[in-house]
């Protein structure tokens, strides 16, 4: 059996330098506790995340490349890795382990003899230096801060010796000055006789300096320091002779001849042995408006410096020379107004004519034609990935298998679709953010293919419609052929058979809207009908605060951040009140005629699941049953049982005899014949509605058929038809597949989600289970396991969400 990763959607973690650009092409960035490899030109003009690397078991805080096959992280875990990749992807990580807290700098150079120095920071108020050869990494050295914190390191050769120097800056404003001491005259390259000491603090920042970038230009170096005081400082290092440093010292002693004269001050450093340097300020730039998170230098091929910064005030800046230690702005791409948060850092690509900027929400952002020297607005940018910067709670996907749409505790409901291209594979991107929410969201309903309910951590249930402008573009980018939904609401503009008392007469009159916006302090998605942009309001209160941000757009590529952001929500149709506490799952019928809901319970009362009807938004019944909160909800294909587990660790299966009548309670299990002795957290149905199955936290899966009707048992004929138990494992999520496996009638594939975060893939045949695959923690989640899905319509696709923040859809060929 292949599994093949079609799609992988994380966010970049919110910390600075925790995304890089490296030589190979391929940007890496942390994602929750992993690093994730993307592939900003995938096919020519998309974006893929590749794969990921596990290791770090808590956040990761840094990345650097090192070279096109080596890449240093660093985590909360108070461990760095050096990892050696291949084209393939594979890894083998080298662990530098040493530190008592968390590493959030990492820097490396290469010796002349081919070795490589590393140095990592971390939250224990240390830096240590490494050597790396053969494959094996040895602490050299240990450089105690005495209590202080170091934000940012940057190792560099100094030019025509061996010797290196280290700068950091730590949280006295300061960027400290290392160099290495020698102490044997006769030491090869890596003898630990090569120790670093402190020569020089540079001062000037008013505030904490968070990135540093060291350059070489000629035999001077130059070092850029970014700060939170909103300026960049320029120093020069630049090699002097002993006369020179003489003639300086004396020069100090007397009084200039021309008083007029206004000399920049000199340090005198000694770097090396016999080897003197002269540090001086070249020059401060002022252009952001908000903290400088982090720098970087690029040469062009004519040997021209560019720097760019990337600053909380959503702008990036490309510095470019004018004249010697003038710099002027080059180009400065990024977001103006909208509700934003800006970067977190910057890169430039390694030919230089793009850069990346990653955002407080963990989107990336990517420019092309940076270098362009004639015409720098033609600035384009390009497709990405992005995703999820909190746990993903729940997944569905849409009844014909066409989008993804998941919710998460990032606060965001996102639509992933695929785009289509003549030329090319399809690939996924985020196609919408239908809700942006301001509690944390827990679970999702589809109702239709322009429909769905979701449910956060408050007492309602929210539904929402797509508007006009999502479903024009959603048709364009993933070439959607028959959609007799899109049709009725497009032409129709809401037509009297979808009419409901509930819904504002407004929608009559004015058709379909065209796109939603939320109002300033509000939680709810309000509708936006027309875009007037000739209309002035009078009074500058209402030009500065805009009822709405919404600008319909249309699309030809998958959409950026900002427009993600603002310009594709969907308006809410109505909220739905009922529930005592907070929601915590959500189910629908194939054809989305019912809404189940349950909300978080600790008595009876307030675990009864509600049914809702999706026409008139009215309650049809209340089902008692459980004594604790509802995990998940099942309907069946035919909508004629609904089945629910529980934190009682019962399940109750429900049956709808008479529509008249609705739906009423026909099995339950008790402590007699639960099979489950710990909490079930998830269930599904077999796709022909003959099984459905159950998992739990005692690591046990069982599948549930019916047999002859027995009141004798609160099972009332229902047995276990397989029984699946993984010592040590708690089993989190469980999919039946959409289809029988390829050439049988009786054998079905189920997935399986665990608690560490594997996924494992089983056949299921007359009661017994066959293991077909098992996908690690790099292949599958790093974390808990909270929703497993395969695509309608699709033989083997299978979605998946975790705690890891990472969505996931598998393509899977059975050999």
């Amino acid at each position: 059996m292949q599994v093949e990763n079609l799609f992988t959607s994380v966010a970049c973690n919110r910390c600075t330098e925790c995304a890089d650009w490296g030589p190979s092409g391929l940007i890496a960035f942390g994602a929750c506790n992993a690093v994730a490899i993307m592939d900003p030109k995938f096919q020519g003009n998309s974006a893929k995340i590749l794969y990921t690397l596990v290791e770090h078991t808590k956040r990761v805080n840094t990345v650097r490349w090192l070279d096109s096959g080596k890449l240093l992280s660093g985590g909360d875990d108070a461990n760095a890795v050096l990892w050696e990749l291949d084209e393939a992807g594979a890894s083998r990580p080298i662990f530098l382990k040493g530190h008592t807290s968390g590493v959030n700098a990492v820097d490396g150079v290469r010796r002349q003899n081919g070795n490589w120095l590393l140095a990592t920071a971390a939250a224990d108020s240390s830096i240590k230096l490494w050597t790396y050869q053969d494959g094996v990494a040895t602490c050299t050295q240990t450089i105690k801060l005495s209590g202080g914190f170091c934000f940012s390191l940057r190792l560099t050769l100094l030019p025509n010796t061996d010797n290196v120097l280290l700068a950091f800056s730590g949280d006295d404003e300061n960027i400290s000055l290392c160099a290495e001491k020698m102490q044997s005259l006769d030491g090869g390259g890596d003898s630990p006789d090569r120790q670093f000491q402190l020569v020089h603090k540079l001062s000037g920042h008013e505030d904490w300096v968070r990135g540093l970038d060291f350059v070489s230009e000629g035999e001077d170096l130059l070092l850029a320091s970014g700060s939170q005081d909103i300026f960049i400082r320029l120093w020069r290092i630049s090699p002097c002779s002993e006369e020179h440093m003489r003639d300086n010292s004396i020069d100090l002693l007397k009084i200039s001849d021309n008083e007029a004269e206004i000399k920049v001050e000199e340090k005198i450093l000694q770097l090396g042995e016999k080897a003197w340097f002269a540090v001086s300020l070249e020059s401060v730039l002022y252009g952001h408006e908000g903290w400088v998170y982090g720098v970087q230098w690029h040469k062009t091929k004519d040997q021209e410096l560019r720097l760019l910064s990337a600053s909380i005030d959503k702008t990036l800046v490309v510095w470019a020379p004018i004249q010697q230690g003038m710099w002027m702005e080059h180009v400065r791409v990024g977001d103006v107004g909208g509700n934003s948060m800006g970067f977190f850092g910057g890169k430039f690509s390694t030919d230089g004519h793009s850069i990346v900027g990653h955002s407080y929400q963990g989107g990336f952002h990517i420019w092309n034609h940076i270098l362009e020297r004639e015409r720098p607005q033609t600035v384009t940018s390009n497709v990405i990935v992005g995703g999820h910067y909190g746990e993903v709670r729940d997944l569905a996907w849409e009844h014909d298998g066409a989008y993804l749409m998941t919710v998460s505790a990032d606060q965001t409901t996102r639509l992933h679709a695929p785009w289509l291209q003549d030329d090319a594979d399809p690939t996924w991107h985020e196609l919408a953010r239908p809700q942006v929410h301001g509690y944390d969201m827990q679970a999702l309903a589809l109702l239709s293919r322009y429909k769905f309910a979701s449910g956060a951590e408050e007492k309602i249930v929210r539904t929402f419609q797509a508007p006009a402008n999502f479903i024009e573009n959603f048709r364009h980018i993933s070439r959607v052929k028959s959609d007799e939904a899109g049709d009725a609401l497009l032409d129709c503009e809401c037509s009297w058979s979808t009419y409901n008392f509930y819904l504002p007469k407004l929608i009559l009159i004015l058709g379909l809207p065209k796109g939603a916006s939320v109002p300033s302090l509000g939680l709810s998605n309000k509708a936006v009908y027309k875009v007037d942009s000739t209309s002035k309001e009078s009074g500058k209160g209402k030009e500065d605060y805009p009822d709405n941000y919404f600008v319909p757009i249309t699309l030809e590529t998958p959409p950026q951040e900002e427009t993600l952001m603002q310009n594709t929500l969907w308006p809410e149709l109505q909220k739905l009140y009922g529930h005592g506490y907070e929601i915590y799952s959500l189910a629908s019928t194939a054809d989305g005629s019912i809404l189940a809901s349950t909300c978080k319970a600790s008595t009876a009362e307030h675990a009864q699941i509600i049914l809702w009807n999706p026409s008139n938004w009215k309650q049809l019944q209340k089902l008692s049953g459980h004594q604790l909160t509802v995990t998940q909800l099942s309907f069946s294909p035919d909508a004629r049982y609904l089945v629910s587990v529980s934190r009682d660790r019962r399940w109750c299966l429900f049956e709808r005899k008479d529509a008249s009548v609705g739906y009423q309670l026909v099995a339950s299990t008790d402590k007699t014949n639960g099979v489950h002795t710990r909490i079930i957290w998830s269930c599904d149905w077999s796709h022909d509605g003959q099984h459905f199955v159950t998992s739990s936290r005692d690591g046990k899966v069982v599948v549930w058929k019916k047999g002859e009707e027995s009141k004798e048992s609160s099972l009332n004929g229902w047995q276990s038809a397989g029984v699946l138990e993984l010592k040590n494992e708690s089993i989190t999520a469980v999919a039946f597949g959409s289809g029988y496996l390829n050439g049988t009638d009786d054998t079905y594939i189920l997935a399986l989600g665990t608690e560490n975060g594997l996924i494992k893939i089983y056949q299921l045949a007359n009661g017994e289970w066959k293991l077909l695959s098992d996908l690690s923690k790099s292949q599958a989640h790093h974390l808990t396991v909270r929703r497993l899905q395969f695509r309608p319509g699709k033989q083997l696709q299978l979605a998946s969400c975790g705690e890891d923040h990472l969505v996931r859809i598998f393509d899977i060929k059975l050999s």
